[in-house]
């Protein structure tokens, strides 16, 4: 799909409102003195949510692990992520944004948004077939967790948990839904395509969202980087024909 600067404003403007709500949500949570109880999960449907969100903090911690090339920085992103959730995602992702040149945010904002600004060196690849196995795994026990909650928590008393806090983390799945959402729209060539992976993720989230990794992690060749999943395969293919891409091309 076709990514211009525009696109690359409305994104941004997107993320803003988010990340706006998402304080909103945090105030009202701390005036209610209700943050503690969210880390309460005793109840089935609470390791649900748990299994659910954890996914959100493995896919951005692999993301900002090939910006940062550094696995302590990674470590204490992905654990801040449990705690600050999608406030963090958007943060980090505003920060890419304002980091861009004039006239990287006039060509192609979400691909320099996605790609490394350095090279990375003397950090050897993870395995595309590791990445493959590690995602079909949370796949299956994020969907084994749906199952056997709603299994054993069929007859409603999982009504207890409609709280503000249990408010708050749905708004906080469905923000990192969204954003993965975009991901999606830049990625795929087919309006169609996309409209149908969105649609399912925003109604099974974090499992879509594997099934999605692990599906382009099958369309590309065990001798490539994992990272190539990050990009559209258009911005693949400019990579090694426009300098400004070249510039960038450490994937």
């Amino acid at each position: 799909m076709t990514t211009t600067a525009a696109v690359g404003v409305a994104v941004r403007a997107l993320l803003i409102v988010l990340f706006c709500v998402m304080v909103a949500v945090f105030v009202n949570l701390f005036a209610i003195d209700g943050f503690i109880s969210c880390f309460d999960f005793s109840a089935r449907w609470g390791v649900a949510i748990l299994m659910e969100f954890s996914v959100y903090p493995v896919v951005m911690g692999s993301w900002f692990f090939y910006k940062e090339s550094d696995w302590i920085k990674t470590t204490i992103f992905t654990g801040s992520l449990f705690i600050l959730g999608s406030l963090l995602s958007i943060g980090y992702i505003l920060l890419q944004f304002f980091k861009l040149s004039r006239e990287e945010s006039s060509t192609n904002p979400l691909y320099f948004v996605l790609v490394r600004h350095h090279k990375r060196e003397n950090t050897s690849r993870i395995p595309v077939v590791t990445v493959r196995a590690i995602y079909s795994a949370l796949a299956f026990l994020t969907m084994g967790a749906l199952i056997y909650t709603l299994i054993k928590d069929i007859s409603g008393s999982y009504a207890d948990p409609f709280t503000k806090c249990f408010l708050a983390n749905m708004a906080d799945l469905y923000i990192h839904a969204v954003m993965f959402a975009v991901w999606i729209a830049y990625k795929e060539s087919s309006w169609l395509i996309a409209s149908l992976w969105i649609i399912s993720l925003l109604c099974f989230g974090s499992i879509t969202l594997c099934v999605y990794i692990v599906n382009q992690l099958f369309s590309i060749s065990p001798e490539k980087p994992a990272s190539s999943i990050i990009f559209s395969s258009s911005d693949i293919c400019l990579q090694s024909s426009e300098p400004l891409f070249a510039s960038h091309a450490n994937v």
